[in-house]
């Protein structure tokens, strides 16, 4: 059925709605006015940021959630530009998201206009698809294929760029019918070689990670572990794809891997790997696996044919989505697990003793113990907590030590994305408002994206924000020491008053310096939250030589001396 005369923001907007969103995040730009009088009587909710790579960040976090595409709006040139990093971020992640940016207008198109840039070029491995709408009547047309791009296979980001008079333009034309995601699924010859193989393995491994999973496939995994009494490690960033405090669970695998699970890696002698690419994070720089041809028999499970084959030979390789896999694993008959009867448990053991109480810690000698505000945090928090983190040496303390409570606790950029954290944790709360959500943001991390504080408040988003301020940027000061002991260059910062910054913004601040008055102060921070519907902040000020839960910067200096000393 034609539509009466529309514009092309009305029938844009019209198709968002056949297509089921309900949200979008942006900041509103000249360049797409009649996509914003649009959105003004539509049911979709708008929700305004304050700078653009906020509302991308926030608009990947929607798609990590609800496995959903996130949408973002943006206008053309410092828009498009700001909002790339979050992107960069969906495209690594495997997340699904929609950007729209506002474009110039078609009679000036191509001669460097106002703000212009040539959006397919920008973004052309950046994201899956990148077209620009020419013509309102093919409005339906490109949005239905955008849907269709951003979460079949391997999800990802699609970028329309909307020419601005295109936009005003009537048209009638007929709307589209609601995409449809496509995953291909293994086939029965395939898994009977993978159960073959299973049958024939000593010590096996399974790794999760990766994009369009769903709750069904979670629980299809955790039985197929269950029946073959298989050790699952979670992979970099997607700790949450298997309750951490499944009896299967062994850590996470990836950069700063508990050594023992490592070795547990690089010895197994088959390692099914269900939904990650298989890259240099998760595989701690290419060494757990050996490429191209690794030690371990290989199974590699991947929505996307072109990722398999690309870096490792897999012995099996299946083009499949994680649901597809998983129901088809749970209904398989489970081998002889007997080789490997006592895996899990040692497995568990090794994990218990990697998240104890550091050495750092035990003395008591620093004021602030941060093992102890994750375990106050775990104590005083619902299971179903969303935990958000960015890019920073203090992620290792949700990384490591935080247990996870299945699908959609974690959200976290797998391309080590400063500025993540808080409008993640923002996105969050307000996408679910009933569930209690924790940002964990360094100083330099809430630096970058702080001013999202002002769309938590104005959408009464009560997300507990953890600001850790060692005063510095403390990954780039530790590989500093290493590599030019005691030449600290570039990596001091001056920080605000965090907690005063955020009751400026109108929320809620405390600072804490001493374990015993981090309790107290997440408790009022949880009532406040849960009370106002507003942010809290608690600045976690701590000594910055206390880098990591394995070293200080002092050894790091004193050790990386000692190396150029020796030689």
């Amino acid at each position: 059925m034609t539509h009466p005369s529309r514009t092309g923001g009305q029938i844009l907007v019209d198709a968002l709605h056949i297509h089921g969103v309900d949200t979008a995040f942006g900041v509103p730009g000249e360049s797409y006015l009649d996509v914003l009088d649009a959105l003004h009587d539509s049911d979709i909710r708008f929700v305004i940021n304050r700078q653009e790579g906020g509302a991308a960040f926030m608009a990947e976090a929607y798609g990590k959630m609800t496995g959903k595409p996130g949408i973002c709006f943006v206008t053309r040139g410092p828009g498009a530009t700001n909002a790339s990093i979050g992107v960069h971020t969906a495209y690594q992640d495997s997340t699904p998201m929609i950007l729209f940016i506002g474009q110039v207008g078609s009679d000036f198109i191509d001669r460097e206009a106002f703000q212009e840039i040539d959006y397919r070029r920008m973004f052309g491995q950046m994201a899956k698809w990148v077209t620009q709408i020419d013509r309102a009547d093919r409005i339906p047309e490109y949005i239905a294929r955008a849907f269709q791009v951003a979460t079949s296979g391997r999800p990802g980001p699609v970028v329309l760029a909307l020419p601005e008079d295109m936009l005003i333009t009537k048209a009638e034309v007929p709307d589209a019918r609601r995409y449809q995601p496509v995953q291909a699924a293994p086939s029965q010859d395939q898994i009977a070689r993978l159960r073959a193989m299973l049958a024939e393995a000593q010590r096996p491994m399974v790794l999760l990670g990766g994009g369009s999973w769903t709750d069904e496939a979670c629980a299809d995994l955790a039985r197929f572990a269950e029946a073959n009494r298989l050790p699952v490690g979670c992979t970099f960033r997607f700790q949450d794809l298997l309750d951490n405090a499944h009896p299967n669970y062994v850590g996470d695998v990836g950069i700063g891997i508990n050594p023992k699970l490592a070795t547990r890696v690089k010895e197994a002698d088959l390692v099914i790997a269900i939904g990650p690419r298989l890259g240099e994070m998760t595989t701690s720089g290419y060494s757990l696996l050996a490429s191209p041809v690794p030690r371990q028999r290989l199974v590699h499970v991947h929505a996307d044919p072109e990722e398999l084959g690309s870096v490792y030979q897999a012995d099996l390789m299946i083009a499949s989505g994680p649901a597809q896999v998983c129901a088809m694993l749970a209904a398989m008959a489970p081998v002889d697990a007997a080789a490997w009867a006592g895996t899990v448990e040692e497995a568990k053991a090794d994990l218990a003793a990697w998240q104890a109480q550091p050495p750092i810690f035990r003395d008591g000698a620093a004021p602030l113990d941060l093992w102890q505000v994750v375990q106050e945090l775990m104590k005083q928090a619902p299971r179903d907590t969303i935990i958000t983190n960015g890019a920073g040496n203090y992620a290792t303390w949700a990384h490591r030590f935080y247990r996870y409570g299945g699908k959609r606790t974690q959200l976290a950029p797998t391309n080590g994305a400063m500025g993540y954290a808080v409008p993640a944790g923002v996105a969050a709360k307000i996408i679910d408002p009933q569930r209690t959500v924790v940002t964990f943001a360094g100083d330099g991390e809430f630096m970058m994206t702080g001013q999202e504080l002002a769309t938590a408040v104005q959408y009464k988003a009560g997300v507990i924000m953890l600001v850790f301020n060692n005063g510095m940027f403390g990954t780039i000061r530790m590989h500093q020491e290493r590599d030019y002991p005691g030449r600290v260059s570039g990596t001091n910062l001056h920080n605000p008053d965090f907690a005063a910054l955020a009751r400026a913004y109108g929320g809620h601040g405390e600072v804490v310096e001493k374990t015993e008055e981090f309790a107290p102060a997440l408790q009022r921070a949880l009532a406040h939250a849960n009370e106002h519907k507003l942010p809290a902040v608690i600045e976690l000020r701590y000594d910055g030589n206390l880098i990591t839960p394995n070293a200080t910067l002092e050894t790091i200096r004193k050790t990386a001396e000692a190396a150029k000393a020796g030689r």
